[in-house]
C-alpha cells in the first residue's frame, strides 16, 4: 500500500523543551505549511507551500539556518534518513508548520512498530489522524488571523493542552474550550508564558498555582538548544 508523502522543512535531534516531555531526547520532523496565522509564531518560515521552495532532502539538511525550503519524503524513507543521521533518540516529535494538515497515520503507525514513541504538537483546528498511541499536544488558536476555529474533536484527542498564555483573556479562552470536554476526559493542561516575556510568565506562574495547573516553559530555549 503507497505511503501518504510528506512536506518536511526540517528534521533534527535535540531534547523536546515543552510539556509533559521536557527533557526527553526527540526527534523533531518540522512540516511545512500552515494557514492559522499566529502572530506570535516563531516558526513563520513554515507558513507557506511555495513550488519553487521544494528541494532535495540533502539540501535541506545541510542548513543550519531558517528556510521556507521543504522536500517531500514517504515515512518509510524518512526513518532511512533517521539512521542516515545517526540519530539514536526513540521519541518523535511532529510539529510544524501545522502537522495535522496531513494524515499522519502511515508515520506514527511504522513509528511505533519500530520500537518509536510519537507525540504531535498541533493548533487543534484540523482533523487529527494518527495512531491511537501517539501522545497529542493541542496548543489552542483561538481568533487567528487565519479564521480557522478549534475543533472540538481535536480537544478531546488531547492528551495535554498547552496554552500559550500573556493575559486574563487567554485564560478566559481557555476555560471556555475546556466547558467542551466532559469531566472524565480532562487533559493535562500546560499554560506557557507567549514569548518568554516576564510579565506573561509571573501571570502564568500565579494561574498555574491558583488552578492546579503545570507551567510550561521553553526550556530548550533557555539553554541555547534547537
Amino acid at each position: 500500500m503507497q505511503q501518504a508523502s510528506l512536506k518536511v522543512n526540517e528534521v533534527f535531534e535535540s531534547l523536546q523543551g515543552e510539556g509533559s516531555y521536557t527533557g526527553a531526547p526527540s526527534i523533531f520532523v518540522r512540516l511545512q505549511g500552515c494557514p492559522v496565522g499566529c502572530s506570535w509564531c516563531d516558526t513563520k518560515h513554515t507558513w507557506q507551500i511555495n513550488l519553487e521552495d521544494e528541494s532535495s532532502s540533502e539540501d535541506v539538511m545541510a542548513q543550519n539556518f531558517e528556510s521556507s525550503q521543504w522536500f517531500t519524503v514517504t515515512p518509510a524513507s524518512l526513518f532511512d534518513l533517521f539512521s542516515q543521521q545517526g540519530y539514536v533518540a526513540k521519541h518523535i516529535v511532529i510539529t510544524g508548520g501545522e502537522p495535522c494538515m496531513f494524515d499522519l497515520r502511515d508515520l506514527t503507525e511504522l513509528a511505533h512498530s519500530l520500537g518509536y514513541t510519537t507525540q504531535i504538537e498541533t493548533s487543534g483546528t484540523f482533523e487529527i489522524l494518527c495512531s491511537s498511541k501517539t501522545w497529542v499536544t493541542v496548543s489552542p488558536k483561538v481568533n487567528m488571523k487565519g479564521g480557522y476555529e478549534m475543533r472540538e474533536d481535536a480537544l478531546l484527542r488531547a492528551n495535554e493542552i498547552k496554552h500559550p498564555v500573556a493575559m486574563q483573556k487567554h485564560i478566559d479562552e481557555l476555560d471556555s474550550l475546556l466547558t467542551l470536554l466532559p469531566k472524565d476526559k480532562q487533559p493535562l493542561i500546560y499554560l506557557q508564558p507567549i514569548s518568554q516575556q516576564k510579565r506573561a510568565t509571573d501571570f502564568a506562574v500565579k494561574t498555574c498555582i491558583q488552578r492546579n495547573w503545570r507551567l510550561s516553559l521553553q526550556t530548550h530555549k533557555f539553554i541555547g538548544l534547537e
